[in-house]
């Protein structure tokens, strides 16, 4: 099969993809509204089915590439709503904490949506990315930016748990603040391992490609502020005792650090990284 057939495919199901992650969104919305389970079970089920076609229109696009699909702005934006889906799939399942999914399905979808209008064009890699650390590198990235994003989410849902009511609906299906405080703290923990194993991948890679293990380029710079406020958040946690709604405050504050590192430094900060 050539390379244009499995791109084409990749595009039809990057496409559905899109649809059924649109469609949980509209039902986890459903749930919540009409106050009923059934319905975020069906979320969840499409939510599933996407991140399996999700995970195979990546394959395919990787194998019509003839390299990892993580080089250029529109892969690497599908990839971080992938690992965002399988984090929050990660979490909603283990905690059994649907509301999760009801927040975290927009997040996926809008960074989707930003893949979408990114161009679909596969080009020659530089001779900088031509390196086993790739993978690693971006791969790391790709979870710690998913985890970061699932502590985004739970930050807002706890600071809107705050306002809940005894016995109402949301209040049976969203855990109580001190479960919620836990969980955005394994979150942030799982993001802070991984976004540290991408910074320390990317400088072994710096200095293969470049000669120098760190050279103040503004994605390395932004990558080491969002590490430090994360650092930050679990010092104060561990250290001074911060809980509760400080903490969530910090963890919203800390996602928006990785949307500029992502998009913003991109946009307006071009350096040796802007090709992602």
């Amino acid at each position: 099969m050539s390379a244009d057939k499995f791109l084409q495919i990749e595009n039809l199901l990057f496409t559905v993809v899109m649809l059924l992650y649109f469609a949980s969104m509209i039902l986890y919305f459903a749930f919540i509204a009409a106050r009923r389970e059934k319905l975020a079970a069906v979320a969840e089920i499409l939510q599933g089915l996407g991140f399996v076609l999700h995970t195979a229109a990546l394959v395919i696009r990787g194998i019509g590439a003839g390299r990892l699909p993580l080089t250029n702005q529109y892969e690497f934006a599908t990839s971080f709503a992938w690992g965002l889906c399988l984090v929050s799939l990660v979490f909603v399942l283990k905690y059994r904490f649907q509301v999760l999914g009801a927040f975290a399905a927009p997040v996926i979808f809008l960074i989707i949506g930003y893949a979408a209008m990114q161009s679909r064009d596969v080009h020659e890699l530089m001779p900088a990315l031509r390196s086993n650390w790739l993978g690693f590198h971006v791969s790391t990235a790709i979870i710690a930016y998913g985890a970061f994003g699932v502590s985004f989410v739970l930050g807002i849902i706890f600071l809107m748990r705050e306002g809940m009511k005894d016995q109402s609906f949301l209040d049976r299906h969203v855990p109580s603040r001190e479960k919620l405080d836990l969980i955005g703290y394994r979150s942030v923990s799982l993001g802070l391992l991984f976004l540290t194993f991408t910074i320390l991948t990317g400088a072994i890679w710096a200095e293969r490609a470049w000669g120098s293990y760190w050279s103040w380029d503004p994605k390395e710079t932004w990558s080491l502020i969002t590490w430090l406020i994360y650092a930050i958040y679990l010092h104060l946690r561990l250290r001074r005792g911060w809980r509760g709604r400080a903490a969530a405050i910090f963890a919203i504050v800390g996602f928006i650090a990785v949307l500029f590192t992502y998009v913003g430094v991109n946009t307006f900060l071009p350096g040796v990284h802007s090709y992602a």
